[in-house]
């Protein structure tokens, strides 16, 4: 390997230490070479356990998500969840209908909610409908299903069919992965497929998710990043990211740390 190489192999490691995720097509264009070249180099960076590739990039994290329970996953950025869940809260309104569906953000939406007037919840979270029970006036349609266990949440035709006879406002949307090109994705196929549900039952879908979720992709895809229309995340977030959602009619809002 001669030394032109391994300057540009540190560059591509640099950029990835400040971004955390670098496209293919961004590297081109900074380092004067072609999509072949770069693309060399990252099987290369990734021989050597530097980094992982993605679909038109590469990041320092294992894109590909395994299930995890919902025990462990909400011990982890716990303060970013809880500047989201404010933040989403903040969007219910009196006498709002809205559609939440599962994952320890949108849970954490649920301890964040705090209104005076009538609320109707629709959910297939467990914790979230305990989560609200707290409130008289609030009214919280539990779906029917099988109950994951990792997830404490209900998945299957069951709780679809409900969301065919119903229209909500809003859909707060937990994700585990959340890629340019492969859009929402989530570790189970038919959580995956109630999701998609929801977003036909929603006049508006809101994705709540810390950045870390970024640059990941899982088994179950929900949707592209056309079907949504906002997502609420950390400063945490590659801001290089944000024009290219923008682009694709995603608002993005974030929250201080």
């Amino acid at each position: 390997m001669n030394l032109v190489s391994m300057k540009r192999h540190q560059s591509i490691l640099n950029k990835l230490e400040e971004q955390k995720y670098v496209e293919v097509a961004e590297l081109c264009k900074e380092l004067n070479v072609s999509a072949v070249t770069i693309r060399k180099d990252l099987k290369f960076l990734e021989e050597k356990g530097l980094l992982h590739r993605t679909h038109g990039g590469a990041s320092f994290e294992n894109p590909y998500i395994n299930d995890r329970s919902v025990n462990e996953k909400e011990k982890i950025r716990v303060d970013e969840k809880s500047n989201i869940a404010l933040e989403a809260a903040s969007r219910i309104t009196e006498n709002d209908s809205i559609l939440i569906a599962s994952g320890t953000t949108v849970q954490a939406l649920a301890r964040a909610i705090d209104v005076t007037e009538k609320l109707t919840v629709i959910t297939a979270s467990l914790n979230v409908a305990l989560e609200l029970i707290r409130f008289k006036h609030v009214d919280v349609l539990q779906l029917c299903g099988y109950v994951r266990h990792s997830s404490s949440s209900v998945v299957g035709n069951q709780a679809a069919s409900i969301l065919e006879n119903v229209s909500c406002s809003k859909l707060y949307l937990g994700v585990d992965g959340i890629d340019l090109e492969y859009g929402l994705s989530t570790t189970h196929l038919e959580e995956a497929q109630l999701n998609r549900k929801m977003i036909e039952a929603a006049e508006r879908t809101i994705v709540l998710a810390d950045s870390s979720k970024f640059g990941k992709k899982s088994f179950g895809r929900i949707c592209s990043l056309d079907d949504i229309d906002e997502i609420i995340t950390d400063s945490g977030i590659n801001k290089a990211l944000i024009p290219r959602l923008e682009e694709r009619g995603v608002v993005v809002t974030i929250v201080a740390k």
